[in-house]
């Protein structure tokens, strides 16, 4: 389920016509582009770190990063009671959604 949710807010945006430069490339792109997955893409993938310089801090950033690379992560941070990572969550859902927007050229 979770793996769903992240692939969809991240991915779903398929092809992405939208160009993005290396200048602009940050720990989304980076971890985006390492990723390995089929959709990942310069395009994609910077527009997508684009979206998260609009609406993400940069710890929030690097920590959403991580989930590229270990989806339990984000499950544990989904499911923890702690009021912090709810925050947090909040925020990386809103990211979610505006990148899948925003991206979807």
């Amino acid at each position: 389920m979770m793996k769903h949710i992240f692939l969809t807010a991240a991915f779903a945006a398929g092809f992405a016509a939208f160009g993005a430069s290396a200048a602009s490339a940050g720990p989304i792109d980076n971890a985006c582009m390492r990723s390995g997955r089929d959709a990942a893409n310069r395009a994609l993938c910077g527009c997508i770190q684009q979206v998260a310089d609009m609406v993400l801090s940069g710890s929030d950033q690097r920590r959403a990063a991580k989930f590229f690379s270990n989806p339990d992560m984000a499950h544990k941070v989904w499911v923890s009671q702690s009021a912090a990572d709810d925050a947090f969550w909040e925020r990386y859902k809103n990211f979610g959604s505006m990148a899948e927007a925003y991206c979807a050229g």
